[in-house]
């Protein structure tokens, strides 16, 4: 599949929300039950680690990074969120958006990368692993989602970089 990867701008969150939503609905890809809206998404999300991938122009799927704490040791520490559009699903959307938050996020100061990812979605995991990423840790029945009781696997990729391994 032919798409690029660009920075991602405020005309793009109706179809980032789409996606989002998209994600929500298959059950495995995160614990929040309802999109947020834009205002409080942004506050949430570092503003220069947002990417999408487009097709045509149309977004096909998007990747940002959340900080893990507002303590300033934890600066360079940030949580990633990746989502790829059904359609898109299963032809390198994930990995190349992955890859390119990789990049942008070792620009600027990130040297660490989380991401807490339920068992059963099998695909990120894999994606994560191909990135660099490696499980450090499983959480047991951390959260309660539709009256069940979910597990999270968690992963951190370390930036490899000179600059952060001094």
């Amino acid at each position: 599949m032919d798409f690029t990867i660009t920075a991602m701008r405020a005309s793009d969150w109706e179809t980032v929300r789409t996606i989002y939503e998209e994600g929500i609905k298959t059950g495995d890809a995160t614990f929040e039950l309802d999109v947020p809206e834009w205002e409080s998404w942004t506050k949430a999300h570092l503003p220069e680690c947002r990417l999408v991938a487009k097709k045509n122009d149309v977004v096909i799927g998007w990747a940002a990074l959340c900080p893990v704490s507002g303590r300033c040791v934890y600066s360079g520490v940030a949580e990633v969120s990746v989502y790829v559009a059904a359609s898109a699903r299963g032809v390198g959307v994930g990995k190349k958006l992955l890859q390119a938050l990789i990049q942008e996020s070792e620009k600027c100061g990130i040297w660490t990368l989380q991401a807490g990812i339920f068992p059963e979605n099998i695909a990120s995991i894999a994606i994560h692993k191909t990135c660099g990423f490696r499980e450090v840790g499983f959480r047991e029945k951390i959260g309660k989602m539709h009256g069940r009781w979910r597990n999270v696997i968690l992963m951190e990729r370390r930036s490899t970089l000179k600059k952060f391994n001094k």
